[in-house]
């Protein structure tokens, strides 16, 4: 049992040389995106929870835009490890075009109901004035920000592309100097320091898009700088045009995960709704635990994503049963640090809520809010790591039906059962529903072992 869970000198240093720079770039703009929502908190709760709606929009297209990436990242890591450079362009070049029209269109159903999606979040107790203010700040911050949203799905597909060739410092570096500008920018822009005119939350949308720009500009001018060493810029945009042939097995696998992730975040949009139910304070104090909760998990998060670049490397190889015994290694190294952070969370939630400018009702609420999160973080991280396990090998319908299907087939029914259906407080209905959710990790081991996932779809 020590040698099937256990790894090597060689392995550790294998995942950490992949998990560390996706842990760093993710912890720093995690990181960012707290002090962001720290300082917004500073301006009042209503602006807090105005722009904790709009970012829970963002948060979909941002998840469709990663299911896009790794429906043909599965490709690209694997064509990497079979040695078909011509494959890596291609899967860039599917990637830029899909995820530029996916861009424009979510624009443009942000535009035309995105005043509808924010409401849908209002409908709990609350003063009418506060709640109208609180959907007049939403809209304020959405509507800078959809300026963003070509430039994130451009900087994912160079990304995704340069950690599958196993290049994930620039990615690193390029996510470090974003989060810096925007950090600064906040500075400036939120609290009109240096001169700068006093912006608030609309100084808080500008900074991240400005920062965006400035992320984009570095990883594609260093990436096509450097030709030798990614091979995939050479010639990519010479022309669209990409084999029908590969489209059509790229689409075969990236459609289901594109509305696998898409509907997640969907799903995980109207979990955070159905909490809404229970009023403002919720929606408040909500935000602020899902803030450090993703501030605390990007290792387990840092360590899905290496999981799939290795066991889809080694399968592209063709070293299908190495795969298997690798893949036990990585899920029990994450359910390990998944375990000692959540320990760390847990007593860290004391503190936390006290850097908000807000009520002590929400503060004391906040920090339930994320001791239940901490509680759950092991079974989040095995969920997690079973998912890019089973991705890694192509099998999209199986993730599709794990991921997304138990989503809507399980955690929705339960938490709008809940809040629709009973008076249960805010806290029982969250943990049961973290419960719901995390228990699927359980399920997800049970996949791995079978092996069904371990397939080299790339092989000629």
């Amino acid at each position: 049992m020590f040698k099937k869970l256990i790894g090597d000198k060689q392995f550790y240093k294998r995942v950490f040389s992949l998990m560390i720079p996706i842990m760093v770039q993710n912890g720093i703009m995690q990181f960012v995106n707290m002090l962001d929502n720290i300082m917004v908190g500073q301006v009042g709760t209503l602006e807090m929870s105005g722009v904790a709606v709009a970012n829970q929009l963002i948060f979909v297209f941002n998840l469709c835009i990663f299911g896009v990436v790794s429906g043909a990242g599965i490709f690209g890591a694997q064509f990497v490890g079979s040695g078909d450079e011509e494959g890596v362009r291609y899967t860039f070049r599917y990637k830029n075009i899909v995820c530029v029209l996916i861009t424009l269109l979510c624009i443009g159903l942000f535009i035309c109901f995105g005043e509808s999606l924010i409401g849908l979040y209002l409908q709990g107790e609350g003063k009418p004035e506060d709640i109208q203010a609180t959907l007049t700040f939403g809209k304020e911050y959405l509507n800078i920000m959809l300026i963003g949203l070509i430039p994130v799905a451009i900087v994912q597909s160079y990304s995704s592309t340069l950690r599958e060739t196993g290049n994930a410092t620039i990615p690193m570096i390029a996510g470090i100097i974003a989060v810096l500008v925007n950090l600064v920018l906040n500075y400036v822009l939120i609290f009109g320091n240096f001169g700068a005119p006093q912006l608030g939350i609309q100084g808080a949308a500008i900074a991240t898009v400005i920062s965006r720009f400035v992320e984009l500009a570095f990883i594609a001018l260093w990436t096509n700088a450097h030709k030798d060493e990614n091979s995939f810029i050479k010639g990519a945009y010479k022309s669209l045009y990409i084999p029908i042939k590969l489209v059509g097995r790229i689409s075969a696998k990236g459609v289901p995960l594109m509305l696998n992730e898409t509907m997640w975040a969907a799903g995980m949009a109207l979990l955070a709704q159905s909490y809404s139910l229970r009023g403002l304070d919720v929606v408040a104090a909500n935000n602020i635990s899902n803030t450090f909760f993703n501030v605390f998990s990007v290792a387990f998060l840092a360590v899905g994503a290496s999981i799939g670049v290795i066991l889809g490397q080694t399968l592209g190889a063709g070293k299908v049963e190495e795969a298997k015994a690798t893949s036990y290694k990585l899920i029990f190294f994450s359910f390990c640090i998944s375990t000692l952070i959540g320990l760390i969370y847990f007593f860290a939630a004391m503190l936390i809520p006290f850097a908000y400018n807000t009520t002590d009702e929400i503060r004391v609420l906040a920090m339930r809010l994320m001791q239940i999160s901490a509680l759950v973080m092991p079974l989040d991280a095995l969920a997690n790591a079973t998912y890019f396990t089973m991705r890694s090998g192509g099998k999209a319908f199986l993730t599709f039906l794990f991921d997304s299907c138990y989503v809507w087939i399980v955690v929705l029914p339960v938490a709008f059962g809940i809040g629709l259906g009973t008076s249960i407080p805010i806290l029982p209905m969250f943990a049961i529903c973290n419960l719901a959710s995390g228990i699927k990790g359980l399920a997800g081991l049970v996949l791995v072992r079978s092996g069904i996932w371990a397939k080299n779809i790339v092989e000629k």
